[in-house]
């Protein structure tokens, strides 16, 4: 991937085009600071305004007020944004030399610029103002105790690379809105995504056909009690991509998803509902069989396209979604078709493949061109290069398919293609080949790993891209597998500043406490302002640099000395001297005989009532670390479970912390890890990286004294090694190294 050279942090994220200081040092922001509007604001103005006087409030305790004026208070901090048609910002931009017009930087662009006692944003559009908003929400930062923030001396001058920056992924349950609120607002905003593509099937409360919700809730808790990923297809047919934990196999009201549309376009997002049809359409047949293609399945999932009361179902099911969410484009999936010749229907059998699949698309499109929205769906299916036995001919798609759809490029990372032409790469053919057959694309299920990202982001079909979740929307599932592929992705699509992996993930490692802040709506105790306090764990120790087994991993053979840590987890790591030569607490994790450490470790000391436990620790070597959909119905297990802690109270009740890797642990030299913050414990930077992982546990009994923590490590945790979720062999071995545990105090 091409490199632009930047540091290992970054203020913005993502990188901006322009970024410089200004004279003047930091702006100070206390409680005199006015947030200054016209006199005459317009809606979007004041939605600015509010929404900045609730991140000062919620994030850092100041109360910043709203002040409207025909100019700038000449005794106070102020802060001033905007579009261009705003007149303060007019004259601001005038008065500081601000060089900003609707083509320039252009759409969704910004110019931020603070300096003295100046906050300025100013928007080409109302888009960009919002992103500029967004940008200042990450320079903000606390100024000693108080409720005071500053904002760096800066000039930023910024617009997107691609104008299509989305995430695709399910529809939530009702107990995960609050998260997916948070997401919206604190991750898809503030890190400038604009689509929201949202899987919904039946989950939204249907007036016109509730038996649909009864079968979608049905169908989740059968494959669920079954401990299944998908069905047990039959005629040697083949289903997958089930999509039951969809709203986490419930039924949401439509008042809920009418709000997140309305809080989606508040943040400038569209929404674009993913309604499959034809194929994975579970939730449209299961109480209706008469349509299924091949209705002895258990749960059957494709659709008879020769049968008119397929698309009576189906269009009801979307024209009720378009009377919620109002959509300019609807996704109808239409990928793998995977019946291939085993038709049931006498009438499909006597049809050719292509020919039905075309009619279909046509059918559906027409329906939604009638509403005046656009389709947008898989493409595989227009490709003979990905479906050779069922695909439609290139001659067929530029006859038949009409060519404003919208066709989601999940291929493009497929080795298996024709050869290379013209020094395109294999996947790269693939784009190329959907636009010669003249469709717009963007790169549906994106990862950061995506290859000659400079050279594809510029073909002129190349909308964008969407990162894809394809399990249950919630805090562990986004945490553990996606939020940092998101991030990458998304600076793909903004910037065009994109650093090597290691510096990247460097610049994520410093965002990451306050992205998990963000998503948990909370605050963790370290962050308030109590004393940290490290603790003795020298009497615990057993192990010195260097000790271990191939089999098990080993401790690093040089370790920093003395204080170190992450913010204000504070940490002091033990002198060999101090611990007769010992540097860790380590156990074997699945330990064989002769195992170099044993299994656990008993009465690591704590002995008083603490607000938090934070342990540094890793585990020895890389252990599973696979994504949620790989085991619907358990997803925390597709994350090993290498031990866990226990921790004992004065009472003799225990609260057992699990310690699963990609969750709250991971190797020792890895980079990210959501669920704890980043330490470099080397001992000199001319070393190979020896990261260790500052987790905070809260303590849900305060007032009661922590008497010990013991630590175990697991045995006879199975890994899956199957794409179905079948679990078949033992985990290797492993160890876990605490390297420190330090406590945060009770107020006095």
């Amino acid at each position: 991937m091409p490199k632009n050279s930047r540091p290992t942090s970054c203020p913005i994220f993502p990188i901006p085009r322009e970024m410089k200081p200004t004279s003047g040092g930091p702006v100070r922001l206390d409680e005199r600071a006015v947030i200054a509007v016209p006199e005459h604001p317009s809606a979007h103005d004041l939605a600015l305004a509010r929404f900045l006087v609730a991140e000062a409030s919620d994030q850092f305790g100041l109360a910043l007020r709203i002040e409207r004026c025909a100019a700038l208070p000449p005794d106070a901090a102020a802060i001033v944004m905007g579009a261009i048609s705003n007149p303060l910002v007019r004259a601001c931009c005038e008065k500081q030399g601000v060089d900003i017009t609707a083509a320039s930087p252009g759409p969704e662009g910004y110019v931020l610029h603070a300096r003295k006692r100046l906050v300025l944003i100013a928007g080409s559009d109302e888009a960009g103002a919002f992103y500029g908003l967004q940008s200042l929400r990450q320079l903000l930062a606390r100024e000693g105790t108080g409720p005071g923030v500053t904002v760096p001396g800066l000039s930023v001058r910024d617009w997107p690379h691609k104008p299509f920056r989305g995430v695709r992924l399910y529809v939530p349950g009702n107990e995960n809105l609050a998260f997916f609120r948070r997401f919206l607002r604190d991750f898809m905003a503030l890190y400038k995504f604009n689509k929201l593509i949202l899987e919904v099937n039946a989950c939204m409360r249907l007036d016109r056909h509730p038996e649909m919700n009864a079968a979608s809730v049905e169908f989740a808790k059968d494959l669920t009690y079954r401990r299944c990923n998908y069905p047990e297809p039959r005629n040697n047919t083949s289903q997958n991509s089930t999509h039951y934990d969809a709203a986490d196999g419930e039924t949401i009201e439509k008042a809920h998803v009418a709000e997140i549309l309305a809080l989606a376009n508040s943040l400038h997002m569209e929404v674009i509902p993913e309604i499959p049809s034809m194929t994975h359409s579970y939730y449209l047949l299961a109480r209706h069989r008469e349509v299924a293609e091949e209705p002895t399945h258990r749960w059957p999932d494709t659709y008879c396209p020769c049968n008119p009361k397929s698309y009576e179902l189906a269009f009801d099911v979307m024209d009720e979604y378009i009377e919620v969410l109002k959509p300019a484009t609807i996704h109808i999936g239409h990928d793998e078709w995977f019946l291939l010749d085993k038709f049931i229907c006498p009438v499909c059998k006597k049809r050719k493949r292509p020919e039905l699949f075309a009619e279909d698309v046509v059918r559906v499109h027409n329906h939604l061109a009638a509403h005046g929205i656009r389709v947008a769906m898989w493409g595989d299916q227009l490709m003979t290069e990905v479906r050779p036995d069922t695909a439609l001919s290139a001659e067929q798609v530029r006859r038949v398919i009409p060519k404003d759809i919208l066709v989601f490029n999940w291929f493009w990372h497929d080795k298996k293609t024709e050869q290379n032409e013209g020094g395109a790469e294999p996947g790269e053919n693939k784009d190329l080949k959907v636009q010669a057959l003249g469709f717009k694309q963007i790169y549906g299920n994106m990862t950061p790993e995506i290859t000659n990202w400079a050279r594809r982001s510029e073909f002129e079909s190349v909308l964008g891209g969407s990162p894809s979740s394809w399990a249950a929307t919630n805090e562990f599932n986004f945490g553990k597998d996606l939020l940092h592929d998101f991030l990458k992705c998304g600076n793909l699509l903004w910037s065009t500043q994109w650093p090597e992996k290691s510096e990247l993930e460097l610049i994520l490692a410093g965002l990451t406490p306050g992205l998990r802040r963000r998503m948990r709506g909370a605050t963790e105790p370290s962050e308030d302002g109590d004393a940290v306090t490290p603790l003795n764990i020298a009497p615990a120790m057993n192990a010195a640099p260097g000790d271990g087994a191939e089999s098990a991993g080993a401790l690093p053979s040089a370790l920093a000395k003395g204080e170190v840590g992450a913010g204000r987890k504070r940490f002091r790591l033990t002198d060999t001297r101090q611990a007769g030569g010992k540097r860790a607490v380590v156990v074997g994790v699945e330990a064989k005989p002769g195992s170099p450490f044993p299994g656990e470790v008993l009465g690591i000391p704590v002995g008083r009532d603490v607000t938090s436990l934070v342990f540094l620790h890793a585990c020895a070597k890389p252990a599973q670390w696979m994504r949620s959909y790989h085991e619907i119905y358990n997803m925390p297990d597709t994350s090993q479970l290498l031990g866990w802690y226990e921790v004992v109270y004065e009472d003799g009740f225990i609260e057992t912390i699990p310690l699963r890797c990609g969750v709250n642990i991971r190797e020792c030299g890895g980079q990210l890890l959501y669920g704890a913050d980043t330490v470099d414990c080397r001992a000199s930077a001319k070393q190979a990286p020896a990261n260790f992982f500052a987790f905070e546990w809260r303590n849900p009994r305060l007032g009661r004294v922590i008497r010990s923590v013991n630590l175990k490590g697991a045995s006879g945790h199975r890994v899956c090694r199957m794409w179905h979720g079948v679990w078949n062999e033992t985990a290797p071995e492993n160890a876990i190294i605490l390297l420190g545990l330090s406590v945060v105090e009770r107020r006095p």
